[in-house]
């Protein structure tokens, strides 16, 4: 859970670099917070529809607070790979775009110190 946390704190922190299980682990406790909230939202009837999807309220609101730390884990997990964050913009590209993407993610970083800062396997964990 701290590695949830720990992506929470760095809100918004685009640089430096993310471990896979940073990234990871933060990925896996949003999936299971999500599908919590939704059903929650399903069972006490708090949804709503936008342009034909049903949307649950206390889900949508949960997608909107995390966003920001996504987006800055995985331009960091893009630094630890020694690219640039700017490579998630290639997500754009359809289905071919979000296959590279999210291999680039579970790529092992560069080991030692790269242009975005120390190796994050170095520094010590709590």
């Amino acid at each position: 859970m701290h590695w949830y946390m720990d992506v929470l704190k760095k809100y918004t922190v685009f640089s430096g670099r993310a471990r896979r299980k940073e990234f990871w682990m933060f990925f896996l406790f949003s999936a299971i917070i999500s599908i919590f909230l939704a059903v929650i939202d399903e069972f006490m009837g708090w949804q709503f529809e936008m342009d034909g999807e049903s949307l649950g309220f206390l889900s949508t609101l949960y997608y909107v607070a995390v966003i920001v730390p996504y987006l800055a884990v995985i331009f960091r997990r893009l630094h630890d790979t020694e690219r640039s964050g700017w490579w998630i913009l290639i997500a754009f590209i359809p289905i071919v775009g979000v296959v590279v993407l999210l291999v680039f993610l579970i790529l092992q970083g560069t080991r030692g110190e790269n242009r975005y800062g120390p190796d994050p396997k170095d520094a010590p964990t709590w």
